[in-house]
Formats: C-alpha cells, structure tokens, sequence
C-alpha cells in the first residue's frame, strides 16, 4: 500500500503528535554531536611547550626568561624547541655564549602553555607530543574506525530490529562506554573505548535520523533534517563553555555522557519515540502496524477503530492488501546486488559524502595558515556549517535536490581547484575567502548527501544502504588524520586526489533520480523505480495531435469502494441480531414453476 497517499492522511498527516516525537527525536543529535565534537578537545596540542629543564646548578637568580634561554634552543620563527634541550655544563664558571653547546632529547617531561579549553586533556596529561605525537591522530582513526563499523552494522541492525530498538541498544552501550571512557588512565585503553563507543554513537544518529525521515510527509522532510543540523551547531557552540568549565578532560567526558543517560527515558516512555509504521508496513509486520497506526491517529485526533465508518476505511484496506496469514519479511544490504538503481544511487552518494568530508581538511588547513588561534578555526567552522544548514533550507525545495547537490560539487571542486592552483599569488584575503566558501559548500555537499541517500533508499534496506553511504563519509574524515600521522607530509598529493574527486562527481551526480515532493521507496521494486530526469525537458507539438483520443472507461473499478463493500458485508453477516425481518408471503407464487400462471391452468382442465 502506497503509505503517501493512502495511509499517512488517515491517521493525521502531520499532525501534532507527529510533530512532538519529531521533537525528540531532535535530542539524540544534540548528544551525539557532543560527544563526536569533544575529541577535538582531547586531543589539543597547546599552541606552546618546551621541554621542562631538569634540576641543575645554575645560579638562583636567574628570570624565568634567561633560564629558559640557558636551557631551551631557540627556534626562529617557532620559538623555543617543542622536543630538545640543552645538556647543562657541569662548572658553570667556564660558561659564556660562545661555549658550544650539545643538544638532547626531553627526558623530564614537558611544560605546557595554558591550553585552548582544557586545561589538562590527553596530551598534557600522558605527554602525547614529539615522539608520542603519533598517539593523537591514531586515536581519531581509531573513533573514526568505530564510527564506520557502528554504521554499517548497526545500520543493518536498523533493518532487521527496527528503529526504536537500534536506538535503545546504542543509547544503553554508549552511555556504559562514556562511563567507562571517563574512567581510563591508560593512553592505550582509551582508543579503544572510543572506538567502541564510536561505534554505539553511529547507531544513535542512523536510528534518529530514519526514524525522523519516516514520521514526516514530503513537504516537512527537508526542514526536519536540517532542525537536526542546527541542533549539532548548537552542540558544537556549547562545547568551548563546557570545556572552560569542567578544565579536566574526565569530567567533560562525563558530561558529554550525561545527555546519553537521559536518553534512557525513551525506553520507559515508548509514545515519545515509537515504532516507525512505515518499516512495520514494509516489512508485513500487519499487527504491530495496525496497532501503531491507531495509536497515531488517535493521539492526532482522528478516529481509526474498529466501528463501520470511518474506521473501516483504513483497517479494512490492509486486510484487504495483505492476507492472513502474512510473514513478516526483512531485507540485507547483500541483495544490492540484484538491483541496477538503488546501488547505483547507494554508490553515487557515498562517493559523493566521501568527497565532502575528506576535502574539508585541504579548506581548514589553509584557516589555521591564515590564523594560529584556535578558536578562529573552530567558531568560523561552526558558522559555516549553520550557513550550509540555511541554504540548503532555503534552496533545496525550491530547485531539487540533484540540482543543488550538483551545484555544491561544483562550487567545491573549483574552490579546492583554485587553491591548488593560485596559493602562492594570492593575497592571504583571497585565500581565507576561498577557503570559507569551499567549506560552506563541502558542508552543504555531505548534508545534503546524506539526506539525498535517506530519500532514495527503500525503507526494507534504509538503515544498511544509509549506514555505508554514512561509512564512507567516515572514512574521509579519517583521511585528514592520516596525513597528521605523516606530518603532513602528503598533503598535496590529498589535495590533488580529492579536488580531481570533486570534478569527477559532478559528471556522477547527473546519474541519479530527483526525490523533490516524492513519496519515500518502501520495497525493493519501488527503489529501483526510480530513474533520473532527463537533462532537457522537451515540450510536446501542440501542431501534431494524435489522431484518436483515448478517454478512460467510464465504468473503470473503484478499488476503495469496493473494499469498503467488502467490509461492510463481512460486519453485517457478522452479526448476530438480523436489523430487519424478511417477510415470507402465504400466498402461492404467481407464475408455477414452468412459468404458466396457476388460474389458466385449471381452467383448461
């Protein structure tokens, strides 16, 4: 049954029911994205450190500046040497500046500048610098790595449990592990435990973020998911305060964690985030279909029971399209590879998501040139991403969503393009101009791929097909932390890479369907329905009209009637007390059973 057209109007549309859960629904990416935005925090390296002078016999008196120039080699242009120190004259009698000097490792550990946010995290704290700097970008790939696996296995899960128990499943694992994250003292067991809880924060996000999708109309669907990306901006403001606030690392995590645990309430109080009736549908789960359905057209007014009219209406057309008898039916991401369109799309939109997460490094490294600070960086990322989030409001359902996807690839691919190319002869305006608007548009890229995906996919496969597209964003965030593990050292062959990717998505974009005011897939055969627009629309000759005009049967089956028919005759004939009486006349028929009349015929005997 097409839920669209024939059962999302009757249990209210989008109605104020509705509108609540969306709501709460909203919660989940406020907590999500607090925990996924504080490993920033974690893992800040102060923008200044020197080696900390072992104790020596040099004179008492001596400034905090003359001792740190007796002690600490100076860099020109960076200062005082992050990961060298002076080896101390043992007769400081002999000592003049000419005296040459041998250079050695930090052996006593390091002093660290008041930091951004934090002020202990985990590089001050287990000393993750100089030749420990390695720890910190593996610690990304490692939460990275847990959010990729989470997508793609719990997406699956999504399909298989069905939204409200991923999302349950993943709220009660991600809270125990940002617990037990808050616990660690060992820089070994807290990737992992990011990893693991990585990977519980994917499953909190898809489940939210379907279940959000399913519960609207065509009109709303836009608006909805981009709330949630103003929620993350929220998140991602908050942090710094946060930060400032709990000054140690443990305590930010616990209370990152803390909006996890409140979400535990959806598992007492189910109306604030049910069942998504759409999968109960698909899947031919008839009977806990029928019983979410009423209970969301009687909490938005509508009246859907068992009684004759109008309840009939709806119950009695899914008895009608489904039998008895019916099993229910869940789908795998693995029977992609019987379809032509959906991994098509699945495909496009991943490549898509890649580009758009992977190629914002190349923009963000050129802000960190342009400003040192770190909450230049930071806050101007943050506004770029609540500007992505308006103009795609404000574009999408205006021009379609290929054709804005197609617009963001383009804009980023020449932004990226024109700082590959022109760096080194353009004034440093230029430069952070270019840098921002190639942000902007690589955020507006991977939104919008990840809402593109959520419409395109059929809702039997929804959760895997989203869960890989999602995966494969991840994966190009972690590509900017592979160069860290390389001291940069392969940024512009990444920049060549992902700026000749973004080129080469515009001609794939043009590949898939439009989904603008379109009813969401359910099955398999609807995803693969879908076909993409033609690139000119061509108007038909009013000059040459068709010879014969075909109308229509008058006469043509009125399927609703009909079941309604149906229905209404199975309730009579159900009934024990008959509404009215049949009449049996005593009288004998007029015509005898050869069809003469009985008068004429005694007559003529």
């Amino acid at each position: 049954m097409e839920f669209e057209s024939k059962i999302y109007p009757q249990i209210g549309g989008y109605g104020r029911y509705n509108r609540i859960i969306t709501l709460f629904s909203w919660f989940p990416n406020f907590a999500v994205s607090l925990n996924l935005f504080s490993d920033v925090f974690f893992t800040l390296v102060p923008e200044s450190y020197h080696c900390k002078p072992p104790p020596s016999s040099l004179p008492g008196n001596l400034s905090r500046l003359a001792y740190l120039n007796l002690t600490v080699p100076w860099r020109k242009g960076s200062g005082f040497s992050h990961c060298e120190l002076y080896r101390y004259p043992l007769n400081m009698s002999n000592y003049t500046e000419l005296t040459p000097r041998e250079v050695v490792p930090c052996t006593g550990g390091w002093e660290f500048a008041k930091p951004a946010g934090l002020q202990n995290n985990l590089v001050t704290e287990w000393n993750l610098v100089c030749a420990d700097y390695w720890k910190i970008p593996l610690q990304h790939i490692c939460f990275m790595t847990g959010w990729t696996l989470g997508y793609i296995l719990l997406g699956t899960l999504c399909d298989w449990l069905g939204r409200r128990c991923a999302l349950l499943i993943s709220v009660v694992f991600s809270g125990l592990l940002g617990i037990m994250s808050c616990l660690s003292n060992s820089p070994s067991a807290f990737p992992f435990l990011r990893l693991c809880q990585g990977s519980t924060l994917a499953g909190v996000f898809l489940s939210s973020y379907i279940a959000r999708l399913e519960w609207c109309d065509p009109p709303h669907r836009l608006m909805v998911s981009m709330v949630s990306g103003f929620f993350a901006v929220f998140a991602e403001l908050l942090l710094p305060g946060l930060a400032v606030l709990c000054r140690d690392w443990p305590v930010l995590q616990a209370v990152t964690t803390l909006p996890l645990l409140l979400l535990l309430s959806y598992w007492c109080c189910a109306s604030v985030f049910p069942e998504s009736p759409r999968w109960l549908m698909a899947t031919s789960q008839i009977h806990q279909a029928k019983k979410c359905l009423q209970s969301f057209s009687e909490r938005n007014g509508m009246c859907v029971s068992d009684e004759l009219f109008p309840a009939e209406t709806l119950l009695s057309e899914i008895d009608e399209a489904f039998p008895e008898d019916v099993q229910p039916e869940y789908h795998h991401v693995v029977e992609l590879r019987h379809t032509r369109s959906i991994w098509k799309n699945c495909l496009i939109l991943s490549f898509t998501l890649f580009i758009g997460t992977g190629i914002q490094y190349c923009f963000t490294r050129n802000l960190h040139i342009y400003s040192p600070h770190f909450y230049f960086s930071y806050f101007l990322r943050v506004l770029t991403g609540a500007l992505a989030c308006v103009f795609l409001c404000v574009c999408v359902d205006r021009f379609g969503r290929r054709g804005m996807l197609l617009l963001a690839a383009i804009i980023t691919g020449l932004s990226s393009l024109l700082l590959l190319a022109l760096t080194q002869y353009l004034h440093g305006g230029l430069v952070l101009v270019l840098s921002v608007v190639g942000l902007l548009s690589s955020q507006a890229l991977a939104m919008l791929s990840v809402f593109f995906g959520s419409e395109v996919m059929p809702t039997v496969v929804r959760g895997g097909t989203l869960g890989l597209i999602m995966a494969a964003g991840c994966v190009g965030m972690a590509a900017s932390s592979l160069m860290e593990l390389q001291n940069n050292g392969g940024y512009f062959l990444h920049h060549v890479v992902f700026a000749s990717f973004a080129v080469l998505s515009v001609l794939c974009i043009m590949l898939l369907p439009e989904s603008k005011h379109k009813p969401l897939p359910d099955s398999m055969k609807d995803g693969e329905r879908q076909r993409r627009p033609p690139l000119f629309l061509s108007r038909v000759s009013r000059d040459n009209p068709p010879l014969l005009h075909t109308q229509p049967h008058a006469a043509e089956c009125n399927r609703d009637s009909y079941a309604r028919l149906v229905s209404a005759t199975k309730k009579m004939l159900a009934k024990d007390a008959v509404p009215f009486k049949i009449s049996i006349s005593p009288q004998a028929p007029l015509l005898a059973s050869k069809g003469t009349a009985p008068d004429a015929h005694e007559d003529s005997s």
